[in-house]
Parts: structure tokens; sequence; C-alpha cells
């Protein structure tokens, strides 16, 4: 594992950023789970095509033809990456997952508003909100936070073929816990349902098959982010099978979604073209495909040991750090993307994500991680704490979250581990020095 190589790969990965001390010091980011850099390759793929960037489908000049061909076949590249077949499958480009999930709620509302949707516990607000307007239910989660599939087996046999969908998240932002997406689809195709995978945080670090439709662990619908993969450009992906979204209205109505228009009438264009209303992201698709090749030259498989390398060394180094407590089952760290939360015994998340950013210039993630119900979960809270948080809008509760990326070295998470150390020996210190320290202390230096 030459970790060496893979900090090559990825765009300012040495930039030093200034410190509490006044000085400047190597940046760590451990917050790849909200968004990666951008891979060398991707940020000289699209300064390549800028040149002959023009607009797709509409134009007979050279570079319209030539940007339409490029952004066309990047469907092809994003279905093999998941093995996705295009004769019964269509790609769609969108701005990212929230949108690709927010377009499939919408589409599949007038055909499934008298259904049940499935949900669970362990969703991230964004896979979880936009179905609030059907009727939904929530798939629980164990102890240690793991989704449970014997409450899916039973919802899915309660409700009696009347589920349409079940949404899923491939792996959380929250605990790094890959939830058995094969297994989940198999029974939700049992009983007659659909399933969607919310792909944000498991397409990026681990081998993903949605398998061929005829199969009975299939995935039906699947979304992600290319900011999350090394492509911070503002595209994100839905896939779907084709005769579905065919029968669907699409969600945006406008510019490049019809073949034919009359006052008196629409004719839409096949998908996935009438899901891509206005001007498509151009750019951003040719940096999400120029990222997928370059994983695919790193290896997914390869990708997915070194980063499980990664997480175990830390969960490792964590556990043995006293007052630190780990939301996570450790026992398992095979199953799991290297995304790890935990808090420090009486110091506030957020104060502790200070003291790392200003001391060490370690970023990482604080607070609920747009997952609140999860976090809630977690962190045992009563119907009461809860309630009350409510009632007084307090966003008091929360962890700290680190999140690792192919770029990131076991001498990082040292770095991490010895500051980690530093205060839980030294708490009242940093307590003291963190009360009156502005967080505008950056723009001072």
């Amino acid at each position: 594992m030459n970790a060496s190589y893979y900090r090559n790969l990825v765009v300012g990965v040495n930039t030093r950023v200034p410190l509490i001390n006044g000085k400047y010091g190597q940046a760590i980011n451990f917050d790849n789970a909200a968004t990666t850099p951008a891979f060398v390759s991707v940020v000289e793929g699209v300064v390549r095509f800028i040149s002959l960037y023009s607009s797709v489908h509409r134009g007979f000049g050279y570079k319209s033809q030539f940007s339409t061909k490029l952004y066309e076949n990047s469907r092809n590249i994003v279905a093999n990456f998941l093995n996705a077949d295009l004769n019964y499958n269509s790609v769609i480009f969108v701005k990212n997952t929230t949108e690709a999930i927010n377009k499939l709620s919408n589409m599949l509302y007038a055909e499934n508003k008298d259904k049940i949707i499935l949900s669970t516990d362990m969703e991230h607000h964004s896979n979880d909100l936009p179905w609030r307007k059907y009727k939904i239910d929530y798939i629980s989660v164990d102890d240690c936070g793991r989704l449970s599939i014997e409450d899916l087996r039973n919802k899915l046999k309660y409700y009696n073929g009347n589920v349409s969908l079940v949404t899923l998240t491939g792996a959380s932002n929250i605990t790094g816990f890959r939830n058995p997406i094969h297994e989940a689809a198999r029974l939700a195709h049992k009983y007659g349902a659909k399933i969607f995978i919310d792909g944000a945080q498991l397409v990026p670090h681990a081998v993903v098959d949605m398998k061929p439709m005829k199969e009975k662990d299939h995935i039906d619908y699947i979304a992600f982010s290319g900011h999350k993969m090394y492509a911070p450009f503002g595209v994100g992906v839905l896939i779907g099978p084709s005769e579905e979204l065919e029968r669907l209205t699409p969600d945006y109505l406008g510019g490049g979604t019809v073949d034919i228009v009359t006052h008196d009438y629409i004719k839409w264009l096949r998908s996935p073209h009438k899901e891509e209303a206005g001007s498509p992201n151009v750019v951003g698709v040719i940096a999400l495909a120029t990222a997928i090749e370059t994983l695919n030259f790193i290896g997914m498989n390869n990708v997915e040991a070194y980063e499980n390398y990664l997480t175990q060394y830390a969960l490792k180094g964590l556990s043995s750090i006293p007052d630190i407590k780990i939301y996570c089952d450790k026992k398992n760290a095979d199953t799991r993307i290297g995304t790890i939360s935990f808090n420090i015994n009486d110091i506030n998340h957020e104060v502790v994500a200070k003291i790392l950013s200003y001391e060490a210039g370690i970023s990482v993630r604080n607070g609920c991680f747009c997952a609140q119900p999860y976090v809630q979960k977690l962190l045992r809270m009563t119907k009461e704490e809860i309630d009350e948080r409510v009632k007084s809008g307090s966003h008091e509760p929360g962890m700290v979250r680190i999140s690792f990326g192919i770029y990131n070295t076991t001498k990082e998470i040292d770095v991490l581990l010895s500051l980690l150390n530093n205060i839980v020996k030294n708490k009242q210190l940093y307590l003291d020095r963190y009360k009156s320290i502005s967080d505008e202390f950056y723009f001072k230096i």
C-alpha cells in the first residue's frame, strides 16, 4: 500500500494552513465524507476540455458535437462503474445526491402516493425528508446502530404488498456501517417492492454492483455525488430502470425534455433526456467520468482495502485513549467504510473540532451530520430530551466525525491521536483556553 503514490493523485494534499500559534502547519483533511478534494487527473481533464466546451444536443458546430459525444459517453462510464446495464437502465445527471432523491420522490409520487415507503432510522435527511409526503415507516437499528434486516422483513410482511419502495443508505455517513443492500433488495422484491440505495457514501469507497435486472437481488435505483469521489464540480447521478422512468412525468419541465410541443400537446423525449431539463453541467459530467476512470485505474478493491486499513488503524488508536466514546461496533471493522464518529467525555463536540483545526490543521466534521434521528438514537437520547431540544431549538447534541480518503496516511492519523491524547490529559487547560477564542482568528493571521 503505497500512500505516497495515492497522495500524488490528489490536488492540495500538501497545503499549509494557519494555526493558532501564528505559524503554518500541514493541512490534514479527515472530512472526506462531506467532500473530497479533486484528483489531479480531473483538474487536468477539465482544463483540456474547456477549450472545446460548448452546449450539448443542440448544435452542429464541432465543439457542440464534441461536447455532446463526451457527455453521452460519460453515461457508459458511469454505468460500467456500477455494472448497470444500459439496455435496461437510464443514467440521469443531476447536481448531487439530494437532487437525485428529490427527483425520484417527485416522479414516483403520482403513482405511489397511497403506497408505503420504508426508510430507516439511520438515513441522512436527504434520504428521509423527500419521502415524508408519502406514508412512511422506518426500519429500526440495533443498539450499535446497525440496520435490522429482521425488522425490514417483518415490516414488508406486515404491509403485505403495499410497500412500493424500500429506500436505504448504502453506508452510514456517521458510523460508516455498510448495509447488506443485496439482501435487502432480495427481500423487497419478494414482497413486490423496489429498492433505492443512497450511494453517496458507499460508491466512492467500495465495489458496488447493481447486478442484472433478472437477478432477485438487483438494485433498482441508486444515486451518488461526484464531489464525494474526487470530482467536486457539482454533478450527481441517478440510475434507474428505463421502462419505469419512461412512464413517469419529469419533475423539472423545460428545454431539452421534449420532442414535440404545441399549446395542446406534449411529447416527452425518452429517458434519460426528459429528466435533464435545461443546459446540463457538461464540465461536471466530464469531471465525474475522469474521476471514475482514475478510480478504475487504482482499482476499487484497492481503494476499499487501503481505507479499511486506515480505519482499523484509527479504531485501534482511538480505543486506547481513555474518555473517548466511539459510536460504532469495533468488532466488525471490515464491514464499514472509513468513517468514525466519537466524543470526548465532558468536552463539547464543537470545542473538540475547533481544537483539532486550530492546533494542528486537522479538518473534521462535528454535529449531527444531517442525520439527527440517527444521532439521537446513538446518543441514547430520551423522548423528554428530544422534546426539550425541539422546544428550545438547541443544537447541542452531536459528535466529532473523521472520514478517510485514498490519500490519507497513518502518519496523519498519528497526529490526530497524539492531539486527542493531549486533550484528554489536559481537558481543563483546553476548556479554559477555548472559552474566549473567536472563530474569526483565521482572518487575523
